[in-house]
């Protein structure tokens, strides 16, 4: 009787398991909802007891460990060289740069104790790094011998945001790198920028398939301390449009304020060229909102943790044959290169019903799902699932190693073409403020004539609830006025509503 009574309780809680599977709301009905399910169902990630500070599980860490082998291989050929700063920063580096201490001390949280003892200077957890860093660069520069120096570090980082916190998109602490780069010329530096700039353009593109719009910062939206900021920005399908990574270029700001100074070859005493650039976890919020739908996330090939996972269909009087040969397809497929990486194969054999196992890897975002059962095993063949269209195909099982290469390259192509379609047929061209604040109303990203002058922008903020995003590279466009203010304008800009 006892274990009747545990069978049932163990079927009734799997049945609750199975009912809790899927999200409840649609992506177009509410985003903000369907994201918050999404990565919560999806085993992405957990919420911290500290508001802001979420716990990154394994299943999302793996895409930020696949983010960090293609991005350190990239910099590494550029000479960059992976170190670690320390994590908290006295009072008195933060204040030598004014620009900088006033771009971030809203944002700075403050050690004061150390147990019961006040401490003699208060110590920030750092917002970023600048000013740890630079000042031992000041030690460690003395001639252009010691030029270029170019070191990068993989760290986390906490900005104590007052807005509401979205996990990925916006968190009190997040995970990310960066670059902290010093050149003996301006030349050299601002080569720098872009290479890095088109460095985050192929993450986003190449990995997370995710178009974006490369180009200049406003100089109200610049970073705390730079000469120029560059960025790559791109667009949810709520309307709204986000940051992706930052390139900055600090010219001689911080060498000044820090003595970062050398001889030059002719012995006379120079301050070095700066430059610093980041790419966080944001970004994995990032892919999430864009490729995701109603029954959860889609993973792009080149970053999924998993790529096929294969659901075998089990009856009693053939669950062994079934499972034989769904591991021995697994060993197979396993074999498999993609993108110079072993293929991720797993075999979901769980006591659940083939739909829960169906849903559950759905909300998960895996590529491919392979469905076996014993009608399958007696044509020799299986069902190919495809979790971008949910498109079904049946190919035969020795022919199953020669495709799945194809369909994870098609998936991963389909995703880049339908995000960027997307983005292209929201911008909106005008120069005429009243259509301007037409377009920003229904959530478009707009592409105007602007003046570049800070309290022209905040005035646009004001009226229309925009900013600027970025001025693309190749800026050709015509001279015109400032869509707002009537201004010369010698740059045209994006401007949307973004997070």
């Amino acid at each position: 009787m006892a274990d009747i009574e545990t069978n049932n309780k163990k079927n009734i809680k799997k049945d609750n398991q199975e009912k809790d599977i899927g999200i409840t709301v649609k992506k177009s009905d509410d985003f903000s909802e369907w994201y918050q399910q999404a990565i919560l169902k999806s085993e992405m990630i957990e919420y911290g007891p500290v508001s802001g500070c979420m716990i990154i599980r394994p299943y999302a860490y793996s895409i930020w460990e696949k983010v960090q082998k293609y991005f350190n291989k990239k910099i590494k050929k550029m000479g960059v060289k992976n170190a670690y700063f320390p994590l908290l920063i006295p009072e008195n580096l933060f204040n030598k740069e004014k620009e900088h201490v006033e771009g971030f001390s809203p944002e700075v949280a403050w050690v004061t104790h150390g147990g019961s003892s006040k401490l003699p200077e208060k110590l920030g957890i750092r917002p970023t790094s600048e000013t740890i860093m630079y000042y031992s660069y000041s030690k460690w520069i003395r001639s252009w011998r010691d030029l270029p120096l170019k070191l990068n570090q993989w760290c986390n980082i906490v900005r104590w945001e007052f807005k509401h916190p979205v996990p990925f998109l916006r968190t009190r602490e997040f995970l990310w790198q960066e670059g902290h780069t010093v050149f003996a010329t301006k030349d050299e530096a601002e080569k720098e920028v872009l290479e890095i700039l088109n460095l985050y353009k192929q993450v986003f593109e190449e990995l997370y398939a995710v178009p974006v719009l490369a180009g200049k910062k406003s100089e109200n939206e610049k970073f705390a301390g730079a000469v120029y900021t560059m960025s790559v920005e791109t667009l949810f399908p709520n309307g709204k449009a986000i940051q992706g990574a930052t390139s900055h270029f600090l010219g001689q700001n911080f060498s000044k304020s820090f003595n970062i100074s050398f001889l030059n070859k002719e012995g006379f005493k120079e301050f070095a060229w700066q430059n610093s650039w980041g790419i966080s976890t944001r970004s994995i919020g990032i892919m999430i909102g864009i490729h995701g739908d109603d029954k959860g996330v889609i993973l792009p090939p080149r970053i999924a943790p998993i790529h096929i996972v294969i659901v075998p269909i089990l009856f009693d009087d053939s669950m062994d044959d079934v499972l034989r040969e769904s591991n021995d397809l697994m060993k197979e497929l396993s074999k498999i290169q993609y993108h110079n990486e072993f293929i991720e194969v797993i075999v979901d054999d769980r006591n659940y019903t083939p739909g829960y196992k169906y849903n559950y890897w759905e909300l998960k975002g895996v590529p491919i799902r392979i469905e076996l059962g014993p009608k399958d095993l007696k044509n020799k063949q299986a069902v190919i699932v495809r979790r971008d269209t949910n498109e079904k195909k049946t190919f035969p099982i020795n022919q199953i190693k020669d495709v799945v290469n194809v369909i994870l390259d098609e998936i991963q192509q389909k995703l880049l073409d339908k995000a960027r379609e997307f983005i292209n047929s929201s911008i909106i061209v005008t120069n005429d403020f009243e259509t301007f604040k037409k377009y920003i109303d229904e959530r478009k990203i707009v592409y105007a004539p602007f003046c570049n002058n800070p309290e022209c922008e905040k005035n646009i903020k004001e009226m229309t609830g925009s900013k600027t995003l970025n001025a693309p590279l190749n800026n050709d466009s015509e001279k015109s006025f400032c869509v707002a203010c009537g201004a010369e304008s010698k740059e045209w800009f994006y401007f949307g509503k973004s997070y």
